[in-house]
């Protein structure tokens, strides 16, 4: 079963879909064997490099106060602890750029299984420690940590490399209808939208798997 997941590293859902998913084809051992595909989508594509406060920016841009702020990122902080992953809100306090991470991503799609590995890295980098996925020693850490060439990372970062094919895979994805995140496509057919609890990823994927109908 191919699963292509949309996502992008700044977005928290993405961080929650991705270890309900995580934890749904563990239970589907013997059912389903995935094969991942990391996609790129950027939910702040003109950040600039700098980056912006996290409470601005959300009111700036959804018009949330920043009481109502607090309390969602209280209710992301929930919701990721019950699926495992850690957001430390008092350190993530910037929204950045995430284009050249999603470059080091696609790099490390050609370099063997090493994408989910680095897309962890990345996740953990941004929302559990509060540093900037958009930096080259940032990015250059978190593909060391994923079993990848730090050094080859920083050349990358530093060279626009695979920059085109990164636009091409947005693009691709936004033509198709897919402007939120995550975006869990199942062998290229099958849309599960949005960080759904692992109860609805297993039963989606067990139903997919033995083309139940829905």
């Amino acid at each position: 079963m191919r699963i292509d997941f949309v996502s992008d590293i700044a977005c928290p859902w993405c961080a929650i879909g991705l270890h309900s998913l995580e934890i749904a084809l563990t239970r589907l051992q013997g059912v389903v064997e995935a094969e991942w595909h990391f996609q790129p989508f950027e939910l702040n594509p003109d950040m600039a490099p700098e980056g912006e406060d996290i409470i601005e920016h959300i009111g700036r841009k959804y018009g949330a106060t920043p009481e109502q702020t607090r309390r969602n990122q209280e209710a992301i902080r929930e919701r990721g602890a019950a699926v495992g992953f850690t957001f430390a809100m008092d350190k993530r306090t910037r929204i950045h750029n995430t284009f050249d991470a999603h470059r080091l991503l696609h790099w490390a799609g050609l370099e063997g299984d090493r994408q989910r590995a680095l897309k962890h890295a990345l996740l953990e980098a941004y929302f559990t420690r509060g540093e900037n996925p958009g930096d080259a020693e940032v990015l250059a850490r978190a593909a060391e940590r994923a079993g990848l060439d730090p050094a080859r990372a920083r050349e990358i970062v530093t060279s626009g490399e695979y920059g085109a094919a990164v636009r091409h895979r947005e693009g691709y994805y936004l033509e198709r209808g897919i402007h939120s995140v995550p975006a869990v496509i199942i062998d290229g057919r099958h849309l599960i939208q949005g960080g759904q609890p692992p109860e609805v990823f297993e039963e989606a994927l067990r139903r997919l798997a033995t083309q139940q109908p829905a």
